[in-house]
């Protein structure tokens, strides 16, 4: 594993900046980034820009120089690139689009939720998670998959599922669920729609909605969609996952991470939507087997 950074020829805020990337592994990033004295604002989904002035004292800490075009290469060849539509200052934007058809004239909420989401400590539950849930619902939502009663509050659990994320399985569930029903009767949604919201919030913590339950079943299947992803996703995927728990030793961590995948491996089935079974199951079971012998 390396740590590279290109010649600064990036021009903004009256300097110019350098990128510095992995070409393996984002956890080693992040420490670079940390003994560099970066902000974790510095971060940009993929790689951290780093100002002129501490480009010399980067290379001295370990990074090695290269050319922008071969930093590009590797990148890529790692399978950490993100697209620049993918990138959260990009995704702000298309979400805040989003929200503002869901929820009209309630643009504070709406800020307050982003602000959460885009908080600095997430890598993997942050607003590229958020749009990817909406898109895998509008995915379902074209294969023509009951939404329930109140279609509208199925988006707006997807918006408040992660909305308040310590790394705290089921608490992190409860924390968001109770914070969808403080600020949304104060946005003047009914109570039934409200209680349908945190209902929804709280069933992401174990992904087991009944048979009776259509909003549960997209919601789910929504949520647990990143499952599904080709090799390369799939695996920027475990390197975000894995940079949310940088506080935990490896061995902790997969403990944790194990009891996780199995955990999914049983659920039977494990998308509970026709269209979610269609387009995921074979390689997101794939891939937790997978992750599962490593």
């Amino acid at each position: 594993m390396t740590v590279l950074i290109d010649p600064p020829r990036w021009p903004a805020h009256g300097t110019e900046f350098s990128h510095l990337v992995s070409d393996a592994d984002l956890t080693e990033l992040h420490a670079a980034a940390r003994r560099l004295g970066l902000s974790e604002r510095a971060f940009d989904g993929d790689h951290y820009d780093v100002p002129a002035r501490l480009h010399d004292r980067a290379v001295a800490l370990g990074a090695v120089p290269v050319e922008g075009s071969e930093l590009t290469r590797r990148l890529i060849a790692s399978g950490l690139r993100i697209r620049a539509v993918d990138r959260p200052r990009r995704v702000a934007l298309v979400l805040r689009h989003r929200w503002s058809v869901l929820m009209p004239g309630q643009r504070r909420l709406g800020e307050d939720l982003l602000g959460r989401w885009s908080e600095p400590h997430r890598h993997y539950h942050d607003v590229r998670h958020l749009l990817a849930c909406l898109n895998a619902l509008g995915a379902l939502e074209y294969g023509g998959e009951d939404f329930g009663p109140r279609p509208r509050a199925v988006w707006l659990a997807a918006w408040f599922h992660d909305v308040v994320y310590r790394g705290v399985a089921g608490q992190d569930e409860e924390r968001s669920a109770e914070l969808a029903e403080q600020t949304l009767t104060t946005a003047g949604v009914d109570a039934d729609e409200t209680a349908e919201v945190a209902r929804l919030v709280r069933l992401t913590a174990g992904h087991a909605p009944a048979d009776d339950d259509p909003a549960g079943r997209v919601l789910c299947d929504a949520d647990l969609a990143v499952l599904g992803r080709d090799e390369a996703g799939y695996r920027t995927y475990l390197t975000d996952v894995r940079a949310d728990y940088v506080h935990l030793t490896d061995d902790a961590f997969a403990t944790g991470r194990r009891a996780v995948v199995e955990q999914l491996l049983a659920l039977d089935p494990l998308f509970r939507t026709r269209t979610g079974a269609e387009r995921w199951n074979e390689a997101a079971r794939g891939n937790l087997t997978a992750e599962l012998a490593r």
